[in-house]
């Protein structure tokens, strides 16, 4: 069945292949779960939520452009909708914005350790620098995703940079006092 067959099925409400769908781009929208989840049960929780937002408007989908584009943005929009709600935004002191944070140079560290460290941040900030870091937005565009100033997206980026800084350097100089 093509995907197109598939779309116009879910678009019946056809259970079959919404089961088929979830199967086709479960582990891909997982992926986009958790890279914006705290842990492994909210990233399964915000997919459920994801995919009964898809299945509700597949049939606003019109073939116009990436059918998986399409779903993650709708994934990424139920995710940032939840925190929206839960209000985990603060507003910022915009004063407190420019600053760069830099990582000292230390050994290449896993791509999984670094993604465990960014799972620990705060959501306000580890929301933003996941928008901005790993997906490439502008503050702009995060600020309106995000219903937030520029300049609490801004800051929430600094600090998020800060924190996982602090992390890294507290992580080698544990590790260098342990092969002393």
């Amino acid at each position: 069945m093509s995907l197109k067959q598939l779309i116009q099925k879910c678009k019946r409400n056809d259970r079959k292949a919404q089961g088929e769908l979830y199967t086709l781009y479960a582990s891909k929208l997982f992926s986009i779960c958790l890279k914006y989840s705290r842990n492994q049960a909210e990233a399964k929780d915000n997919l459920q939520d994801a995919f009964l937002t898809i299945f509700s408007k597949i049939s606003q989908f019109n073939h116009s452009g990436s059918f998986e584009g399409w779903l993650k943005r709708i994934t990424i929009n139920t995710v940032l909708q939840r925190y929206r709600e839960k209000g985990v935004f603060d507003i910022i002191n915009e004063e407190l914005i420019d600053q760069v944070i830099e990582v000292e140079d230390h050994d290449s560290i896993s791509i999984d350790f670094l993604l465990r460290l960014i799972q620990t941040l705060p959501n306000r900030y580890r929301l933003v620098f996941n928008l901005y870091v790993l997906d490439g937005h502008s503050h702009k565009d995060i600020a309106k995703m995000l219903n937030i100033s520029v300049g609490t997206s801004k800051s929430n980026l600094a600090r998020a940079r800060q924190i996982l800084k602090e992390k890294i350097e507290n992580y080698y100089a544990k590790n260098q006092s342990q092969s002393l």
